[in-house]
């Protein structure tokens, strides 16, 4: 108010020196004329009124412009974007003015209106998604939740917001990695939980936000998958296996308790016994192939030069030539062994895959920041059915076990990277590509 006031008075003073001069000589000339005293008073008067009157119209008026804009600001900042300045135009200073504070009024308002729609849009998430959020604050104390959090701690909000993570059991989560997964019992269910923690500010003070996921169901859904995959694939093999077995060995009780027997029945019971071992070693081949895979060690890491590596298992491939195209010098952390049969099994494809046509393997590697990329070109037929290619025992060749790219694929993952298989675009074959961290990023 003191400094409105201040303000005001400054404009008043301004307007009456601004009208000084031209009201003082106007009286000299007036007082010192031949004029009657009559006439001398009233034009005075009327000249002091004029003079003392417009400077008082004039205060008001960019009084009231300034009050206007005060009150339009005043608003503004309440959270009332709907007042508007009215007489706004470009024609002075002052209605320039005006025209921004109503262009900031329409930006407030639509930003407000925005963070309501995404404030609504993320309470709604909150509410649907069945993934646990809590957040604490610098004392630990619980400052938010969503219904899935409630769910989990067996409470409504009203009586666990202001708790501590120790009153609350999770006082575990809130230290350690900020990236696991655990094993824990809260009052509303108990498992295996994947746990991601992370800060964040609210008021200018850190606050932490944990997030607990549920992992036993789908870790249940997946085994349940698991265990119909492997079934199915145990019982196509067996029957493959066991229907032969089962119809010769017929066969063969009704040869030999036949009366009189042929003359060749011997040779007949031989030829049978035969298939029946034939089977019985493919079906051992095959329990052999599955633990393999089951029983895929965990990497040892070491040094491994990538140039050594390539060319050593390039020249263990005698059929054809493979073109090597050499990249930059890069040593992996890595398990050795494990890569070298990585890259056995895919230049074999490759190779198998080029002899069908009279074509060439190519076979290369580059890099980038922190990865890198190995890749086998073959100018073979290409594959038909890339769907089912990291199927187990799924296989296009004559006597494929149908377990080599699933271990490969098992080999990558392990190191923390990865292997894709696609059809080349521009040319016929296949093309393999093997992505491996370069710090030794195991899974």
């Amino acid at each position: 108010m003191k400094k409105r006031a201040g303000l005001e008075r400054k404009l008043l003073y301004w307007g009456l020196l601004a009208g000084l001069p031209g009201t003082g000589l106007a009286l000299i000339l007036l007082w010192t004329g031949e004029y009657s005293s009559k006439l001398q008073w009233t034009l005075t008067l009327f000249l002091l009124g004029f003079w003392l009157g417009f400077v008082w119209a004039a205060r008001e008026r960019l009084v009231f412009t300034l009050r206007t804009l005060a009150n339009l600001l005043s608003a503004l900042r309440e959270g009332d974007f709907s007042l508007r300045a009215r007489g706004a135009s470009l024609d002075d200073a002052m209605g320039e003015v005006l025209i921004e504070v109503n262009a900031l009024g329409d930006m407030l308002r639509g930003q407000r209106l925005a963070a309501m729609e995404a404030t609504s849009l993320l309470r709604k998430v909150m509410e649907e998604i069945e993934v646990a959020v809590f957040a604490f604050d610098g004392q630990k104390r619980l400052r938010l939740a969503n219904p899935a959090g409630e769910r989990l701690l067996a409470q409504p909000l009203e009586r666990i917001l202001g708790n501590t993570a120790g009153e609350l059991g999770l006082e575990e989560c809130l230290s350690g990695e900020a990236y696991r997964t655990i094993e824990a019992s809260f009052p509303g269910g108990s498992g295996r939980w994947g746990l991601r923690r992370s800060t964040f500010r609210e008021g200018g003070l850190p606050h932490e936000l944990l997030v607990l996921a549920d992992l036993s169901r789908p870790l249940r859904e997946e085994e349940r998958l698991a265990w119909q995959r492997l079934v199915r694939v145990l019982s196509h093999e067996l029957n493959n296996s066991l229907a032969p077995i089962k119809s010769i060995a017929g066969s063969l009780d009704n040869l030999i308790t036949r009366e009189p027997r042929p003359e060749d029945w011997q040779g007949d019971v031989r030829g049978g016994l035969r298939v029946i071992a034939s089977r019985a070693e493919a079906l051992g081949r095959f329990t052999e192939a599955y633990a393999r895979l089951a029983r895929l060690p965990a990497p040892r890491l070491a040094p491994v030069r990538v140039s050594d590596w390539i060319h050593r298992v390039a020249r263990l491939e005698t059929r054809v030539n493979v073109a090597i195209h050499d990249g930059p010098e890069v040593t992996l952390q890595a398990d050795g062994d494990q890569l070298d049969q990585l890259l056995i099994n895919l230049l074999q494809n490759a190779v198998d895959a080029a002899l069908e046509t009279g074509g060439g393997v190519e076979l290369g590697w580059a890099r980038n920041s922190s990865y890198l990329l190995l890749w086998i070109r073959d100018e073979g037929p290409g594959i038909s059915n890339l769907t089912n290619l990291f199927v187990p025992f799924f296989t296009t060749k004559p006597g494929g076990s149908g377990i080599g790219l699933v271990l490969c694929r098992q080999i990558a993952e392990a190191h923390g990277g990865n292997l894709t298989v696609e059809n080349c675009t521009a040319a016929r074959g296949c093309r393999a590509q093997l992505r491996l961290p370069l710090h030794g990023g195991v899974n």
